[in-house]
Parts: C-alpha cells; structure tokens; sequence
C-alpha cells in the first residue's frame, strides 16, 4: 500500500513537479493552493506525510502546522523560500518534523520524504511491539534487549549504560532520550520529535530541554563532548545518533 503525501503550496509550478516526482516514487499525492484547503484536506484524507508551503494565502504554513499538531501527529516537512534563522525555529517549534529552504533540489526532498516515513514507520512498529507485548505476553520474563555501539552498551531491560565495560550512571530522562535515538541510528530527529517522544505533548518546556539533556548525555558518553561523534548535531533539524 502507498503512503498518501498532502502537497499544500501556492506554486502551480512547484505543485505540478512535486506531484510529478512524487507519483514517480509511488506514492499517492493530494494537492492544495491553500493553507484552509490544506487544512481541511488533511483532516479529512488522514496523510502519511504533509509537504507545507510557509507563505500560502489565507492561512499560513505556520498556523495550519500549529493546528494540525494539536490533532495528528502527521510527519510535516515545511517548505520555504525564507531563509532567517527564525523562521526555521518558530516552524519547528509549532510542529514541523524538517524543514527544506527554496529552491532544493529534488533529490533531496525525495531523500528527506523517505526518511520522515521510514522514521515514523520505525515508530509506529515500536508502539505497536509494545502493545502486543502488554496484550499477548505469556512469560513474566521479558525477552533481553541489548544495543552494543563499538564500546558502548544499552541494556534496555535493566535500564544500565556501560562504557569499555564501566557502568555509567544516566538520569531517567537522559537514558529514555539515548533509548529513542539509538532505536533511531542513522536518522535525522528534530527536537519537537524527541520532545515528543521522550517527554510527550504534556510537557510544559521547549526544545531547549532537548539541547541540555543532550549536551549531558554528551559529557558521558562521547570521547570528546565537543566534537561529538556519537550524538551529532544537525543545523537546523535536531540530533542524529551514529552510534
């Protein structure tokens, strides 16, 4: 089954190449020159993925972004020939998963586009595991789940981080935060994401929680926290975790 991808952007041109390129891929495309067409499309089509112009007419990307996250967690990837720093903080503050600054080439939103649905896939099959787990199990013993990064080692199950071997002692939040990026190696995460994924939409702080507990995390488990290797940052977006 294809992923269904909303395209939101005022550009007929742009539109038709998106939807052109798109389709090519596979994928099945919704269109919309507005951001109340936007909106309202995507509330009733349920996309897997949301392409979001920030300059539409009517309503703009930032406020159709603002209140699509308060009713879905669709993966948004916001478009924009705007290039101010704070334009990219406020859009991923209200929502947004990536960001992509105009003109790009093809070949990168493409790229991006798969990343943010094998990100989420990766997600949902998580939860999912979980659930069944809750629901099916028939053993009070949990199956060992063990991640090894070269010298560095997660027991999920005993909640202990080593380091060559030596235990290292990591606050709840900052292992719950090393357990979804190491579950996520390779992948670019912004940091609404992992605000949302470790501290969940209830939590009354910012993106700024994400860059402190990271930095911690840092201190303990790279060689050296300033030219960090295993928790890299990307301009822009958030984290990825290498490994």
């Amino acid at each position: 089954m294809s992923h269904k991808i909303l395209v939101v952007e005022d550009d007929d041109s742009l539109l038709e190449t998106l939807e052109y390129n798109l389709v090519r891929q596979g994928y099945e495309v919704l269109l919309a020159r507005d951001g109340r067409t936007g909106l309202k499309l995507a509330r009733e089509q349920q996309p897997d993925l949301l392409l979001l112009d920030l300059m539409l007419p009517g309503l703009d990307g930032f406020e159709v972004c603002r209140q699509l996250r308060q009713e879905m967690s669709v993966p948004i990837l916001m478009l924009t020939a705007r290039t101010e720093e704070v334009d990219k903080i406020v859009g991923l503050e209200v929502g947004a998963d990536d960001y992509l600054t105009k003109p790009f080439s093809m070949r990168e939103l493409l790229a991006r586009v798969k990343a943010l649905l094998r990100r989420v896939k990766l997600i949902r099959e998580d939860l999912e595991a979980e659930q069944e787990g809750l629901e099916t199990a028939v053993s009070p013993v949990k199956p060992v789940t063990t991640l090894t990064f070269g010298n560095l080692t997660i027991d999920e199950n005993r909640r202990e981080v080593t380091l060559d071997g030596a235990p290292i002692r990591l606050k709840p939040k900052e292992f719950e935060l090393l357990i979804f990026l190491a579950r996520n190696r390779g992948i670019a995460l912004s940091r609404d994401l992992i605000l949302e994924r470790v501290w969940d939409w209830s939590y009354d702080g910012n993106s700024r929680t994400v860059d402190v507990h990271v930095r911690w995390l840092r201190e303990k488990i790279e060689p050296d926290p300033r030219n960090a290797a295993r928790i890299v940052t990307i301009r822009g977006i958030g984290y990825r975790f290498d490994g």
